[in-house]
């Protein structure tokens, strides 16, 4: 789910409120942001290829990190969070189901598109498929984690993504046959 991707990179942000508390939420912000992101390409494109770089946004991360450790001001920092979380959520793509509007199915072995092999990563299924009811689990405990860590926007903004996540969770099964077209 789009929300947990955007939970997962605020929560991984709260390891910047030792080291900079006046940085963190900045990032967690934008790591929400970059969460959400690489999902766009379900508007253009081809899902999970089109906005999806598990090792080119990797890449990118790193050497953004150095920048932001070595200029640790709130433009950098923002787009260092925003494109490790963009990272994390290509790579975790792999995690989760397959691309089929039922990936319950197993019946598709495209995880996300991994442009350095030029081929396909099979997804691994330990998040069954978006929506499951442990990918909502997983989303809850992130948000946990920055609801314990975050106060004002970020706080709110995750708290916010949990009716959307339990909604999508409780609909997920039935969207192939509600709404084809949607997940076409």
């Amino acid at each position: 789910m789009v929300t947990t991707h955007a939970a997962m990179g605020a929560a991984l942000s709260a390891l910047l409120l030792p080291l900079s508390p006046e940085l963190a939420g900045v990032a967690a912000l934008a790591a929400f942001c970059g969460g959400v992101f690489p999902d766009l390409d379900l508007l253009v494109g081809e899902h999970r290829r089109t906005l999806h770089y598990p090792d080119y946004y990797t890449l990118l991360a790193f050497g953004l990190a150095g920048v932001a450790l070595l200029r640790p001001v709130a433009a950098t920092v923002a787009v260092a969070a925003f494109v490790a979380s963009a990272a994390v959520h290509s790579v975790a793509d792999a995690f989760g189901g397959g691309l089929a509007p039922r990936p319950w199915v197993r019946d598709d072995h495209r995880g996300v598109y991994c442009r350095l092999r030029g081929r396909w990563v099979h997804p691994r299924h330990w998040v069954r498929w978006d929506g499951a009811p442990e990918d909502l689990a997983l989303g809850g405990a992130l948000a946990l984690v920055c609801i314990a860590a975050f106060d004002g926007p970020v706080r709110w903004l995750v708290v916010l993504t949990l009716p959307v996540s339990a909604t999508y969770t409780a609909v997920r099964k039935r969207l192939p046959e509600w709404a084809p077209w949607l997940l076409e």
